[in-house]
């Protein structure tokens, strides 16, 4: 706003010439009113996401960690057209994908990049027309970029490494690149990241931790003030003695070292002891709900987090299961089928990968009544049953 009325009006027989020298900006008489502060969120690009939510961040990097390995832990079970296959060369494959890495540790880094970025890219090495690829490696989702064709769809993948580029080749009939993405409403390119979404609880998070540390470099609370008094009844301090108890406050009573540490006043020097407010005693409930925002981001359950104040769930084990149920399980069978699909197509065969559900320990009761219920099914065949199961048929005896 322009406040006119601060404008000095020209004194009687003065001229423009009279006038003094403007030196001053032409927005000078512009004053922006501020009230509070805004709030300052750190970029949301993948590097300073995954710097902030997983690097710096535990609860990030614990949710990322539980899920990851739990669904690299699961064996997965292939079938071709329909058929349940105990050895396929697909299964030894995914039994040995690269001379670096085994199964877990490959699939561990692709949940990984997954969960972090909302894509995870997988190259297949030696891949020929009409068959698998030679080795199947992870490559970094922040390292990749798609090239869209006129069509929309990618016509290539660039991957970059300081400063060099490769560019991987895709046609109809061939994609050396498996990309798997996460559902995105507003990108047809790219998957959505958990961390996206939890980037704002992550921030808070962050930040009380940063509170918290700096309350601990200042003797671990705001305890008090010192007020000084001098003889004459003063309550200025000359520089020196400023400069000393700045250095000495410094150098004996902060830090958490010296926690709890006696201080000796003199000269005018008086102690008022100090609390916290209500303002500063709430951040940690504050810190605590953020934890639970970005577990919530993520699909873990606080209880497998050892995050207080969630009763959500009656157990720990009621807990699990719901992890496996309604994460673990959906990554699993999204992962998988995009692997499955792109295999099937560069073999030219119809093939299917799904976790094998009888070796979650979580899901034991629930499989087992499963069974039960199917094996004292009177009115089902053996071969019925075992469809039911997942299980192989059985060679008749003396059958082709």
């Amino acid at each position: 706003m322009v406040l006119d009325f601060l404008k000095r009006a020209p004194q009687a027989g003065a001229s423009a010439q009279d006038a003094p020298e403007r030196k001053a900006s032409a927005t000078g008489p512009l004053i922006a009113w501020s009230g509070a502060g805004r709030a300052v969120w750190s970029p949301r690009d993948l590097p300073s996401l995954t710097r902030n939510g997983f690097l710096g961040n535990p609860v990030g990097y614990r949710a990322v960690k539980v899920i990851a390995e739990a669904a690299a832990a699961l064996p997965l079970l292939l079938r071709e057209n329909g058929v349940r296959q105990d050895s396929h060369p697909v299964l030894a494959l995914l039994g040995r994908p690269n001379p670096g890495q085994g199964p877990a540790e490959m699939f561990e880094a692709l949940y990984g990049q997954f969960l972090l970025t909302g894509n995870g890219y997988l190259e297949g090495a030696g891949l020929a027309p009409g068959a698998l690829p030679l080795e199947l490696h992870v490559l970094r989702a922040d390292r990749m970029a798609v090239v869209p064709g006129r069509d929309g769809w990618p016509a290539g993948y660039e991957y970059s490494v300081n400063g060099k580029k490769h560019r991987f080749e895709v046609s109809p009939e061939l994609s050396p690149i498996c990309h798997l993405k996460n559902f995105h409403p507003q990108d047809d390119h790219y998957g959505l990241s958990p961390l996206q979404a939890a980037a704002s609880a992550v921030d808070v998070h962050n930040a009380a931790s940063h509170w918290s540390k700096s309350l601990l470099d200042n003797a671990a609370r705001p305890s008090g003030a010192i007020v000084y008094r001098s003889a004459e009844g003063q309550g200025t301090m000359s520089e020196d003695q400023y400069t000393r108890l700045l250095d000495e406050m410094a150098a004996h009573h902060q830090g958490a070292r010296n926690a709890g540490r006696p201080m000796l006043l003199e000269g005018g020097l008086d102690w008022k002891p100090m609390g916290f407010s209500p303002s500063d005693m709430e951040f940690q409930k504050t810190k605590e709900a953020a934890a639970r925002e970005i577990a919530l981001a993520f699909g873990v359950p606080p209880m497998l987090l050892g995050i207080p104040g969630d009763a959500t769930y009656a157990n720990y084990q009621e807990a699990n299961r719901a992890f496996y149920r309604l994460t673990v399980l959906p990554l699993v069978a999204r992962v998988a089928g995009g692997i499955a699909a792109w295999l099937g197509r560069c073999s030219g065969s119809a093939l299917r990968l799904e976790a094998d559900l009888d070796h979650v320990p979580a899901l034991a009761s629930e499989r087992e009544a499963q069974w039960r219920r199917v094996g004292e099914a009177s009115f089902l065949s053996d071969a019925e049953k075992r469809a039911m199961l997942g299980l192989p048929p059985v060679a008749e005896e003396g059958g082709a």
